[in-house]
């Protein structure tokens, strides 16, 4: 007999959402982080909160299991400590405003399905609205630190001198590239609004020597010639196939002989329906951008042969990370 749990629960999956997002954002995981334990007429007191409206969203985040609940007494749990903490080692708090900031283009899904047109434009969060485009940039940055490990070990750059980054955004994983391998100068390719958060953080993290913004629409830019490695980290899910044809045939052209391409990105299957979180981001991307969607990993084995790489190669990256890595060479 079929049970209505996994509709239901569907239907009231926001909730989780929406009490994730408000409590980050109040400041309660740091705050409680600060003081170790405290009850809510305490934590109220300390955040400027109504006291019946903070007891209320306390004991939803114990009932999706964000905090502990001892009397009266509310706790960060081990998870919320070490991701929901500003400046824990595996912290996200910034990385899913991301989510927090898409969540009213959601609520927008049908307006999309008939009109077949964003519900949100693009330019907003990516250089119209300047604190959005912070909001933004720095979401990618402390998400490309969570997932950096995982990018890095996947990556052989021995030997190599010159990578492009090509839509690099916040520059985290050159940063991250340089550090790993001091021979190598970057070069971040962004919007220019883009490029000027990323300025900031890259100066931040002692690596300006080696890794260099260069302002402008990747789209139309030429690319800088002479590179031994261009990587498409996160990018190409915006774009359509066109465009990924003529910015792989831009790389290919940019790369010295037996230089390498990498593609780091959301991937679903043949049938555009697996995994669920690709087939599912493939909405979340055409909402808000004009060509957003998640493409097959055969797909883009595909355009690589078409502009000439060889030597393709994609597997997943392991979990909980849901994005694949893809890498081709050019002979």
């Amino acid at each position: 007999m079929h049970s209505p749990d996994r509709i239901i629960g569907m239907a009231s999956a926001f909730y989780d959402s929406c009490v994730l997002f408000v409590a980050s954002d109040l400041g309660v995981f740091a705050k409680l982080a600060e003081l170790g334990s405290a009850d809510a007429e305490s934590l109220a007191s300390a955040l400027g909160l109504d006291p019946r409206g903070a007891r209320l969203l306390l004991d939803a985040c114990v009932a999706v299991e964000l905090l502990n609940k001892q009397g009266d007494a509310y706790s960060n749990t081990p998870e919320s400590a070490l991701f929901l903490v500003p400046g824990s080692p595996g912290d996200l708090s910034a990385a899913i405003r991301y989510n927090r900031d898409v969540y009213p283009a959601w609520g927008k899904l049908d307006t999309f399905v008939k009109k077949g047109t964003p519900v949100e434009r693009p330019e907003f969060h990516l250089g119209e609205d300047a604190e959005r485009t912070r909001t933004f940039v720095l979401s990618m940055h402390y998400r490309a630190l969570a997932i950096g490990r995982s990018v890095l070990a996947e990556l052989d750059l021995d030997g190599r001198h010159t990578l492009l980054d090509v839509g690099g955004g916040p520059g985290t994983y050159s940063v991250l590239i340089s550090q790993k391998y001091p021979d190598i100068r970057c070069t971040v390719l962004d919007l220019p609004e883009v490029a000027k958060v990323a300025d900031g953080l890259i100066a931040q993290q002692g690596a300006a020597e080696r890794v260099k913004t260069l302002p402008g629409d990747y789209r139309t830019l030429a690319f800088p010639p002479g590179n031994d490695a261009i990587n498409f980290f996160g990018m190409m899910h915006q774009e359509s196939p066109d465009s990924i044809r003529a910015l792989l045939k831009k790389a290919y052209d940019a790369l010295n002989p037996g230089g390498v391409v990498h593609v780091m990105d959301l991937m679903t299957d043949a049938t555009h329906t697996r995994p669920k979180f690709s087939a599912l981001f493939a909405v979340n991307m055409a909402l808000t951008t004009e060509n957003g969607w998640v493409f097959a990993d055969s797909e883009l084995e595909g355009w690589m042969r078409e502009a000439g790489f060889t030597d393709f190669r994609v597997r997943p990256l392991p979990p909980p990370m849901p994005h694949s890595f893809a890498s081709a060479r050019k002979p």
